[in-house]
């Protein structure tokens, strides 16, 4: 007998007032059986207790006691989108589940299942309160952020069902690998977007609605095409359930975005080109920002409301939302994906890797300018692409040129050996006649080998993996300069030659970049704005680099955003100095950087008051138009001819005098 309600177990036990259906309270229970001559006691064995959980897409419906519409609502929702839990369910609710949905329809109670492995200790072992095996979470909340802790789990084994060893340190590498770089490309839009309205009146407009511009730059069109790729992929992805493919996705984008976009850009964002190029720049990774936001919204929910809450004033009013959680996932711009230019980008990107790696074999840092770099390839069209984006690799290797050959054979020689590792136990006494075989392989043999993925030598078929493959630089080629080969993908692959032979232009073009990177990091430490209107001057005993400063005054004024920069020595005593330190050596030689709020200045800039007079009373840009300042000092009302008497800078009275003498 199975037995229904409480009050059918009442009326057919005779009892009244039962609440408690334990075992303890029931198992005196007794009841006659239909025909009346047996005694019924409640059986010794009980149901497993996932059993109940099992029943849980009928029991929260009380299906099918609800009547027609109850049942038609459970019907509609049968089986489930999906269930999650842990591996350790496998054998208990997910079983449950699928017995019960079986036997009842014939059906599985899911369509999809979310498993998530477990979470264990550093050492691999359970974590245990009793052990304290583990880092209290809210410490490493307090200490690293609950954005960072769950793109940790999130983007972990956890969510591929298999284990996790939970290890702090790791929360702490997505707050530098991910958050941090997130941050910094926002700050880092917020920043230029605040100084192009301070200095053009123009505030930056946000429409993701907006068709991408004709003739974009290629880095725009470029980085509005991988967010486009981007949410299609995590739509398709999140449709079927694999979100483990999802958030390593989402952390690529943005170091696509940090690595390569802003950075490839900067001088875009800073409005070093012109304003409708700065604020077409700004506006394309304004509008990524806000479509980043909301994609990474379930991954990174508290820093993406901030983000959105920070850039939502710049979108259209009809689309705001109070909360970045409100809004659904983007869709791509129409036309915006272009997956051939995508490939020719990452073609670009190999290339410049490749010579980064081969400055790094022979120590020459990335300062350095060097003469030329050679990109082979056999296919003529991925040369041709890369042309189209050679001012990126130029700039980032920091070559003068870029040359494309689509024969490599002009440039390196390729060799072929046999990796005795992978083959000697398989060949054994074969050895020694497959290894000469593989030695005299020409370089036709070796390429048709790369591209069939394998090659028959003495009666043995060998993978690729069989060969180890070398690229040696013609003995030739070392008489036109210092080459250094790095490449990838094989023989197919791209392969560059960066020549690494120096001349004393290049040499000096290095030291200056040196000494921009010591002027920025002063910057930095002195806490300025990249609004603060500075100017620079340098001092250096050492007879060398005075000489390389004096030749590059204009060079580095202009990579600085400056006239030009002087010698710190025949700075005024009432220049108004922000920071004046000892930088770190410059090509082993001392040097002191000297930086100087900008402001008007007076060439009797030290006379008691004056200076502190023309800087309160001179309008800097009516100078620099030639307007002449009158000002009231020591009670009398002076007038000081501008380009004369009064300048706009301090390094341009230091010109005119200089001039004058």
């Amino acid at each position: 007998v199975v037995v229904g309600p409480i009050a059918e177990l009442e009326e057919r036990c005779g009892v009244t007032g039962v609440t408690d259906l334990h075992r303890d309270s029931i198992d005196h229970f007794t009841m006659k059986s239909a025909d009346g001559k047996r005694t019924l006691r409640r059986v010794e064995e009980v149901f497993d207790c996932w059993f109940e959980s099992g029943s849980m897409p009928y029991a929260q419906a009380h299906y099918p006691f609800e009547g027609e519409e109850a049942t038609r609502k459970f019907e509609e929702t049968f089986p489930a989108d999906f269930i999650a839990e842990g591996l350790d369910q496998t054998r208990g609710w997910f079983y449950t589940l699928m017995v019960l949905s079986t036997a009842l329809f014939d059906k599985p109670a899911f369509k999809n299942v979310v498993v998530n492995g477990l979470v264990l200790a550093q050492d691999g072992k359970k974590m245990s309160k009793r052990l304290k095996n583990y880092p209290d979470p809210n410490k490493v909340v307090e200490t690293h952020g609950a954005d960072a802790l769950r793109l940790y789990l999130i983007n972990s084994p956890v969510v591929r069902a298999e284990p996790l060893k939970f290890k702090e340190e790791d929360v702490k590498g997505v707050v530098r690998d991910v958050m941090l770089p997130w941050f910094n490309a926002f700050r880092f839009f917020v920043q230029n977007a605040r100084v192009m309205e301070l200095e053009t009146g123009n505030a930056v407009v946000l429409d993701p609605a907006a068709a991408v511009p004709e003739n974009s730059n290629p880095m725009d069109a470029w980085i509005t095409s991988r967010l486009g790729s981007l949410v299609e992929y995590v739509k398709v992805e999140i449709a079927e359930y694999r979100l483990y493919t999802v958030v390593p996705r989402l952390v690529e984008f943005i170091e696509e975005l940090t690595n390569w976009y802003v950075r490839l850009n900067r001088g875009r964002l800073k409005g070093q080109s012109s304003d409708a190029d700065r604020a077409a720049a700004l506006t394309c990774l304004g509008e990524v920002l806000v479509a980043l936001s909301i994609v990474m919204a379930p991954c990174a929910p508290f820093f993406a409301e901030y983000a959105y809450q920070a850039l939502k004033s710049l979108l259209p009013e009809s689309i705001r939302e109070d909360s970045v959680h409100y809004l659904m996932l983007p869709t791509a711009k129409a036309g915006s994906v272009n997956v051939e230019f995508e490939a020719a980008v990452d073609r670009m990107q190999e290339v410049i890797n490749l010579g980064r790696i081969a400055r790094e074999r022979q120590n020459v840092p990335l300062k350095q300018p060097l003469r030329d770099i050679i990109v082979t390839h056999r296919d003529e069209s991925v040369l041709a692409a890369l042309r189209a984006l050679e001012p990126y690799v130029s700039a980032e290797l920091n070559v003068r040129e870029v040359r494309y050959e689509p024969d490599e054979a002009r440039y390196v020689v390729l060799r072929a050996a046999a990796n005795h590792k992978a083959l000697g136990r398989r060949l054994k006494g074969d050895m020694g006649k497959v290894a000469a075989a593989i030695k005299a392989m020409s370089p036709a043999d070796i390429a048709a080998m790369s591209d069939a993925g394998r090659v028959e030598l003495e009666g043995h078929v060998l993978e690729a993996d069989d060969v180890v493959v070398s690229r040696d630089v013609r003995e030739d080629l070392h008489e036109q300069g210092k080459y250094e080969v790095a490449s990838s993908g094989g023989t197919s692959g791209i392969l560059v030659l960066l020549n690494l032979e120096q001349d004393s232009a290049l040499v000096a073009e290095g030291v200056c970049r040196e000494v921009i990177n010591r002027v920025q990091k002063l910057r930095k430490k002195a806490g300025l704005n990249p609004e603060d209107r500075i100017e620079v001057f340098l001092h250096t005993p050492d007879a060398s680099l005075a000489a390389t400063l004096a030749s590059s005054a204009s060079s580095l004024g202009a990579a600085l955003g400056l006239p030009g920069v002087a010698d710190a020595v025949h700075l005024p005593a009432s220049a108004p100095i922000v920071a004046d330190a000892a930088a770190e050596p410059v090509a082993g030689a001392p040097l002191r950087v000297v930086i100087v709020r900008a402001t008007a200045a007076a060439v009797d800039g030290d006379a008691a008051g004056l200076a502190e007079c023309v800087r309160a009373c001179a309008d800097v840009a009516a100078v620099a138009r030639g307007e002449d300042v009158r000002m009231v000092w020591e009670g009398k009302e002076v007038v000081l001819r501008a380009g004369v008497e009064v300048f706009e800078s301090v390094y341009e009275m230091l010109q005119a005098q200089k001039g004058r003498a």
